[in-house]
């Protein structure tokens, strides 16, 4: 069966189309993968800057971002031809959304055989969330707002929480999104209510009023640890005011890199395993909120790539 993948085709267009299978010893096929909404809802618009596209090229990508361009990084698929100890297993790999791969062995993660394969999708997200908890360095119990519950956010939230034993508040415009703080075990606010004596704010909402209002909400030495990619878009930062006199931070968490504390002694590798080991709690189900057959993904993945779609994470899923 030829392998067929999910390309970006420029002004917003997703097609359907035949792929290269790609080398390696394990024959793959994919079971479910995850939709990056921030990431590839840039690549989707044309927005990569000419700065970052060799940068962001994967591997497994085929195409450029001048499009088309097959392009996405979280598939679960199962191995189909392979050591015979791994047949059958389920495996996490940093690949586009296609039907059927090849990958070399040293590029997947064998999966749990617990971890259910949409919760699986949000490997990649996780381990962002994971290496910006250890950039910050938070201290059990302190004060600790996220603004921005997307996906990136309500990982980070959760994982302040549960490993860091930070006191976490979840901000975000929609309101309706405290019923999710619930479920990930911290607390919310709506983002019309200023947060305020933060020492960490964790930025995920990609937008100039969240940096603003994440500045705003630190205590004396408070740091923003930001998370968000804009694009080619210019941010305004506001530096004046109390900035200077507190001596406020900002600092970049980006996952191409380990956090510089553990980098000595933690692979890229090592930091993935710990993120699906991470993946163990079911609460986190509750970040899928849509699933899409991939036969209809020309039609319904412009929708969730639209700024203001619903819901959190989308799960795409085959066969």
């Amino acid at each position: 069966m030829e392998p067929r993948a999910i390309w970006y085709t420029g002004q917003r267009g997703v097609a359907i189309r035949p792929a290269k299978l790609g080398e390696g010893e394990l024959l793959l096929r994919m079971v479910a993968s995850g939709l990056s909404r921030g990431t590839e809802r840039i690549v989707w618009s044309g927005a990569v800057p000419e700065s970052e596209r060799t940068r962001m090229a994967l591997q497994t990508q085929e195409g450029d971002f001048g499009f088309p361009v097959k392009y996405g990084y979280a598939a679960v698929a199962r191995i189909e031809e392979g050591p015979e100890r791994l047949r059958g297993r389920l495996v996490f790999a940093m690949h586009p959304h296609q039907t059927l791969f090849r990958l070399p062995l040293e590029a997947v993660h064998v999966l749990p055989s617990t971890l259910p394969p949409a919760r699986a999708t949000l490997a990649a997200n996780m381990e962002t969330a994971l290496n910006a908890i250890w950039d910050a360095q938070l201290r059990p119990g302190s004060r600790v707002a996220v603004i921005g519950a997307g996906l990136v956010g309500c990982l980070t939230a959760y994982l302040a929480a549960r490993i860091g034993k930070a006191k976490v508040t979840l901000a975000d415009k929609i309101e309706s999104r405290q019923t999710l703080a619930s479920e990930l075990r911290v607390s919310f606010a709506s983002a019309k209510n200023r947060l305020s004596e933060m020492s960490t704010v964790f930025h995920c909402s990609a937008s100039a009023g969240g940096l603003a209002a994440a500045i705003d909400a630190l205590e004396f030495e408070g740091q923003v640890i930001e998370m968000s990619w804009y694009g080619a878009e210019p941010v305004p930062v506001p530096l004046g005011g109390a900035f200077h006199a507190n001596r406020l931070s900002i600092r970049c968490s980006q996952v191409g890199h380990v956090a510089p504390g553990r980098r000595a002694s933690v692979s890229h590798a090592e930091r993935m395993r710990t993120a699906i080991g991470l993946l163990d709690d079911p609460a986190l189900d509750a970040l899928v909120t849509h699933h899409m057959p991939f036969e209809e993904a020309e039609t319904l993945l412009p929708e969730r790539l639209t700024e203001g779609a619903d819901g959190i994470a989308t799960a795409i899923t085959y066969g």
